[in-house]
């Protein structure tokens, strides 16, 4: 079993680790099941937030108290005392006296002291009452992740990484390897846009990270629980796979972050600027239904006011992408392309 230490929280963790983002889709008893089957597997760590609506719950009723898990969740209150409230609200879903790590989520600017929030100073005053272990952030801006890097603040980085990932990803998870802040990795597939979790897995397990995988069925988590002793190996297949996906996604793709949201005609601009991948990388019946074209129809509403774009922090032109997504899809929907 191949442990990790993460940064200098100094947490020795599995370095398989249980998003609990999708736990939410499972009924209570499955979810339950299916937590304390990785935990008795040796998955010790599990990443949360207050925002994913029952996933704190289940986790508290999968675990309780119990000392044998670490817990990191996060927290997207705008002052320090809302952030206090969720705090103390997720501590009561979660059945704990404390949280390992705690993280602000994914906030459009870097809460320091004194920045007129009260939110660092909420999140130490946590600290010394024993309501958390460590403060850490998750980001999706590469410029609020470096800084958090650089800042001396943080005792984890949570921020999408991939194969995929450009260089300026890359320097940023090795400023927080140099600066010993734990790096947790969100997004391993690529939102998705990955379908080979052995081919992500070794190319992960080369740093010394801590990438979580979003599980929420069965077959999901025995898959997981099979790297644990049996990790994948970066080898000559796997390398054709992952040069193979770079060919075809690395330029230009959105990575599902939802910054762009919400819209103000209601597009699902995170579902439907990835709807060409989507249709050649998922059966694509699924994505033709009459509900999903009239779901794709509200492209044709954009007004473009820009939102999506400027708040995107990828900068990419949302709106162009989103103009080429449907021209795509109509030609599937028509046939005069097939997928």
């Amino acid at each position: 079993m191949k442990k990790i230490t993460l940064g200098r929280t100094n947490i020795l963790t599995n370095k398989v680790a249980f998003g609990a983002l999708p736990i939410q889709r499972a009924s209570v008893k499955e979810a339950v099941y299916i937590l304390q089957k990785a935990r008795d597997a040796g998955i010790d760590f599990y990443d949360t937030a207050r925002g994913y609506t029952d996933s704190e719950e289940k986790l508290g009723l999968a675990f309780g108290g119990s000392p044998d898990v670490f817990i990191a969740t996060k927290n997207s209150g705008k002052t320090g005392d809302e952030a206090m409230k969720m705090l103390d609200e997720s501590l009561r879903l979660l059945k704990r006296d404390y949280v390992d790590i705690f993280q602000f989520h994914n906030p459009r600017f870097l809460p320091r002291p004194d920045d007129g929030t009260g939110l660092y100073e909420a999140a130490l005053a946590a600290q010394a009452a024993g309501k958390i272990r460590h403060i850490g952030i998750s980001q999706h801006s590469h410029v609020f992740a470096m800084e958090a890097a650089l800042s001396g603040l943080y005792d984890s980085l949570q921020y999408p990484l991939s194969y995929l990932s450009d260089d300026t990803d890359l320097k940023i998870m090795h400023k927080c390897i140099e600066n010993n802040v734990g790096f947790i990795v969100m997004k391993a597939m690529a939102g998705g846009l990955i379908a080979n979790a052995a081919a992500s897995f070794a190319y992960l397990d080369q740093f010394d990270i801590l990438p979580i995988w979003g599980i929420q069925r069965e077959s999901e988590l025995d898959e997981f629980i099979e790297y644990i002793d049996n990790p994948p190996i970066m080898n000559p297949d796997l390398q054709a796979v992952i040069d193979n996906d770079r060919n075809q996604l690395a330029h230009e793709f959105c990575r599902g972050c939802g910054y762009c949201l919400p819209c103000p005609v209601n597009i699902p601009i995170n579902m439907a600027a990835r709807m060409s991948l989507f249709l050649r990388r998922s059966p694509a019946k699924s994505w033709l239904t009459e509900e999903s074209q009239a779901t794709m129809a509200n492209i044709l509403k954009c007004t473009k006011c820009g939102y999506c774009t400027a708040n995107c922090p990828y900068d990419l032109d949302v709106t162009d992408l989103l103009k080429r997504n449907y021209e795509d899809y109509l030609n599937v929907v028509s046939g005069k392309t097939v997928v």
